[in-house]
Parts: structure tokens; sequence; C-alpha cells
């Protein structure tokens, strides 16, 4: 039997609901941050993502310190800090400035995309060279930064020196499997919309995996779509937000987080329904029983350490109400 009594995460890209103002918007994620610290999720991650009217999580680090202060116990982090946009330095400085003030609570996922489209990245970008290939060494850069004071450069970030703050590598591709194995750090792999090489990247990261002082074992999360209801109809019926976000990408439109709809016949054509499915394929969907018969069938297949979770349903209640079902499957009520 599969084990799926495991820690499960939240991920935030902090969406603007259909009718939201941004500051309503970092409400409800404030909000939700709330409900599932009192749940007992483990962890709650803010996405990085930039020129995009839809989404307000492009100053990410500073919705980190604003959850952080509303929160009591929840570890806060990034799903990701996208390093190309930023000086080492920098991140260190603020993620060791948060650590300070919120001991053992502050994680920083890393990723190599831009986290938006290519002019907006040449507007972010720091240095004209493409940063997106410093990213390993940038990495162990962070890693310094955050490690004893013997171990520092001439440079070093205060606050930050000594705080050990965890660092996961996340990927979309098998690229950042070698890394994070290379490395000896932990892996977030993004199968909530890139699923295609998930399962590669897994047994990559687990075969190259070397022991480091940060991890001894290799310790693999992956992050999936979640859209849990009373019944699997109502699940569906929620689920057409989520197909409507996926919309928006395949699109490349910006509209806001939409209410759910009968069916999304007329409103994509098959194309666009292919694009969106294959995109949206690792997601658990449906009543309790369903999500616990798909979440074990998961688990059998991949066996990981840690599940990180989106839930992109446009009724706040009934958002807090899937995170709720999922966490009641995973300690097995």
């Amino acid at each position: 039997m599969a084990n799926i009594n495991i820690p499960v995460s939240v991920l935030n890209l902090v969406p603007i609901r259909e009718g939201q103002t941004a500051k309503q918007a970092i409400d409800s994620m404030v909000d939700l941050a709330q409900a599932v610290e009192d749940m007992g999720y483990t962890r709650y991650w803010i996405a990085e993502h930039h020129n995009t009217t839809t989404l307000v999580s492009s100053a990410t680090s500073i919705l980190i310190k604003h959850t952080l202060e509303h929160t009591k116990k929840i570890r806060v982090g990034s799903g990701g800090v996208m390093l190309p946009n930023h000086a080492p330095l920098v991140v260190a400085e603020q993620f060791g400035t948060m650590a300070t003030i919120y001991p053992n609570r502050v994680d920083l996922g890393l990723g190599r995309a831009p986290g938006t489209d290519m002019k907006t990245a040449n507007a972010l970008r720091r240095a004209q060279a493409d940063s997106v290939f410093t990213f390993p060494d940038d990495v162990q850069q962070l890693l310094t930064y955050f490690g004893p004071e013997e171990e520092q450069g001439f440079v070093k970030a205060f606050p930050g020196v000594g705080t050990d703050i965890p660092i996961y590598i996340l990927g979309s591709s098998t690229d950042s499997a070698h890394l994070a194995a290379r490395l000896g750090l932990p892996y977030v792999f993004a199968s909530h919309f890139a699923p295609r090489q998930m399962e590669q990247a897994i047994s990559i990261y687990r075969m190259e995996f070397k022991p480091s002082k940060y991890l001894q074992r290799p310790y693999m999360m992956v992050c999936l779509n979640v859209i849990a209801g009373e019944t699997d109809e109502e699940a569906k019926w929620l689920s057409t937000t989520m197909e409507q976000f996926i919309l928006n990408v395949v699109r490349g439109s910006q509209n806001k987080l939409q209410p759910p709809v009968e069916s999304m016949d007329g409103i994509w054509n098959y194309y666009e329904a292919e694009m969106a499915d294959s995109m949206s394929r690792m997601t658990l969907l449906g009543s309790k029983d369903s999500i616990r018969e798909q979440l074990t069938a998961f688990q059998e297949a991949y066996n990981v350490d840690e599940i990180m979770v989106v839930s992109y349903i446009f009724d706040q209640e009934k958002q807090k109400r899937s995170y709720e079902i999922l966490k009641e499957v995973v300690d097995n009520r």
C-alpha cells in the first residue's frame, strides 16, 4: 500500500479573481495562508511572475514577508525566486533579513526561468549576458552566503550569514534534476503545468543524487493541481475555473480568474482543449474518495516525499474546503 500520509504544502501564484482589485487578491493570499496553517499544511510558497495583469506575485519577497507577518508557524517561501532576474547577493540579503525576523520559517525555492516573456525578461535582467547559464554558480553563491562565517569571501550577506536558509531547486524539465542531484539539494518538479518530463526528472534526481551537508538522501517534492469537492460532479464543475486559467496560458490572453461554467464547449476549440489537458494532466480531481484513490495511485507510481498543491478555485470558501479535503485524505480522516 502506498504511503499517502506525507507532508502537504501549498503554492500560490496570487491570481486576481474577476471583480477583485490587486489589494483584494493579496488579502485573499493572506486569508488562504492562515486557513491552511490552521489545517496543518507544512509550507506556503508564493511564485514569481512579471508583466501580467492577472497575477500579483511580481514582488515575491515582499509578499512572503507580508504572509510571514500574518501567520504564526507555517513555513513561507518562494516557488520560486527566478534567479536570472536577481543578483544572488540581493536575494541573500532579503531572505536573510526575513529569516532573522522569522527564524526557522523561511524557504528559498529557486528557478532558472525568468517567469515572464522575453521582452520583460530583458527589462528585468541584471546583466546583458544570459544569466540563465550562470544559474548553477548563482545557486552555489547563495549556499555560501547563507553558510558559516568562516566560509565567506570578502562580500557577505548581512543579515544572511549563518542563517542556513533551506534552498530548493525547482524544475519543469530534466535540466534542474541533474543540478539538484549534484548539489545534494531537495528538488521540486512543476507537474502542475509541465508534467511531460516529470517521471524522467524524478528518476534522474534519485539516480544521480549525491549526499551533501544539506541533505543525506534525495528529497523529492512534486507540485500538483488539486480540485476537491463534496462530489465528483461538484469538483468537475469547480475545475472549469482552472481550465479557463490554463486557456489564458495557451492563448497568451490576460483574463482574471473566472467563475466556473457549466461547460467549456464553445469557450475553447479542440486544439486548445488538447493543449490545456496535456498541461493539467497531473490533477487530483473529485470527491474525498476519488482524491484518496488518485493520490494512492500517484504514490504507488512515484513515492514522493512531499506534495505541493495549487488549487485554482474561484469561490474562496470552496478553495479552502478543497485544501481541507486533501488534508483529511493524507491524515486518513
